[in-house]
């Protein structure tokens, strides 16, 4: 019964054993002999064993950057009827950026706070400096700056434009003493004056001024969450009351500190930045067209922790009668390569927020026709043209479009309604 239950939870039935991967295609060149054509290519592993979450490892292709779909133990649930089940919701998962209420302006007023408390300090720099350098860490440590988190390179960069105004002053003070150009100090006093300005930004200011940021992060987004967010989250609960209702994310935003508005209605949140090796691996697949962008390691985290909350609640019986509704997971997001093809890789059934104008969504404006780069983005040209065929190859995958959050609620059930 403990495999009913997992399949359950990836929301598929079917009349018999069954596994399936798909490869997107990035390599044009790339093709198969199967007949099935790009982007997807046909691998027919053997039917998974029972595990935990009941994931099939995902295959490998060395000239392929793809969204696997995991295959999943699926059980007929009855021999004698062949009428398709209502299913019910068991795990609902959430993007947060863009998707429950528009970055921009949430940056803006986590900058904000950012140069106040640079300020107290004595430093006063713009927070753009602070992008503009953060680009630079990347580039700078070549191949693994992909995989740098948000938080590690934003760290940096704050110790880095500290320690640069730190020079500065103690240069123009040089050229004070010696009575000349700062340009025209000798290296000796330059590389001094260097060392000194290193040490001269504490580690406990630099965290101090993060946390600021950070704290006003999570602040600004309670305010400026979209109108209908609230509401829906409420209905959603009343009709599925024993739904578990989480957050995947690849930033540091995180609704349990929402105390104002979002964590009385999430269970969990599952961040990027929790594993550094999992992270790591993905943006170093992501940068090399002969290797693999594997998106699934967040998702299955989170389909672990639902199912443990889940069981945990006693919301979700271990044993699943024939006759009882399969839970479906539903994930919600605005990114199509990450939330859409990261979460369908893995069983979820996906809803895409493409939200009408007034939302101000940046996501899609990142990629032709647009090439519309916000200013706090820190990605490269070749990342964000990764992203881009990524993004082609998930529309596929996308099982609802909604314009409006306050249709949400109704796409979920029309999920699982099979409609």
């Amino acid at each position: 019964m403990q495999i009913l239950l997992v399949a359950a939870l990836v929301g598929t039935l079917s009349n018999q054993y069954h596994a399936e991967a798909f490869s997107l295609q990035m390599n044009a060149k790339t093709g198969s002999s199967d007949g099935i054509p790009p982007p997807f290519r046909a691998v027919a592993p053997q039917p998974p064993s029972s595990s935990t979450l009941g994931f099939q490892p995902p295959p490998k292709s060395v000239l392929s950057l793809r969204l696997a779909s995991t295959a999943t133990d699926v059980v007929h649930a009855s021999s004698t009827s062949s009428e398709t089940k209502q299913g019910t919701l068991g795990l609902l998962t959430f993007d947060l950026d863009d998707s429950l209420y528009p970055i921009e302006p949430v940056l803006n007023d986590a900058n904000n706070a950012f140069v106040q408390k640079m300020a107290q300090y004595g430093y006063f720099i713009n927070p753009q400096d602070i992008v503009e350098t953060g680009k630079r860490i990347r580039e700078s440590a070549g191949k693994n700056g992909v995989a740098m988190s948000h938080t590690e390179v934003r760290l940096e960069a704050i110790r880095s434009e500290m320690e640069r105004n730190m020079l500065q002053k103690k240069l123009a003070e040089c050229a004070e003493d010696w009575a000349t150009d700062v340009k025209d100090l000798t290296a000796p006093l330059k590389a001094s004056a260097e060392k000194w300005a290193k040490g001269a930004v504490a580690e406990s200011v630099v965290e101090s001024i993060y946390s600021a940021w950070e704290r006003e992060r999570h602040h600004s987004a309670e305010r400026h969450l979209y109108p209908e967010i609230i509401t829906a989250l409420q209905q959603i609960r009343e009709e599925h009351p024993n739904v578990v209702i989480g957050a995947v994310t690849d930033g540091k935003a995180n609704p349990m500190l929402m105390v104002f508005s979002l964590a009385p209605y999430f269970d969990f949140c599952m961040s990027w930045e929790d594993d550094s090796a999992g992270r790591t691996e993905f943006y170093k697949e992501l940068g090399n067209v002969d290797g693999n962008a594997d998106l699934q390691w967040i998702y299955k985290a989170a389909v672990e922790k639902g199912k443990e909350i889940a069981d945990n609640k006693k919301e979700l019986k271990k044993d699943i009668d024939a006759d009882d509704a399969p839970p479906v997971w539903v994930h919600v997001g605005d990114d199509l390569a990450y939330d859409v093809g990261g979460s369908a890789s893995c069983g979820a059934k996906t809803i895409l927020l493409d939200l009408d104008e007034e939302y101000h969504q940046t996501a899609k404006l990142r990629f032709p026709p647009y090439n519309n780069i916000p200013a706090w983005n820190t990605a490269s040209s070749d990342e964000i043209a990764h992203r881009k065929a990524m993004n082609d190859e998930a529309e596929s995958m996308v099982d609802k479009r909604v314009s409006r959050l306050s249709m949400l609620p109704d796409a979920i059930n029309e999920i699982l309604n099979n409609e």
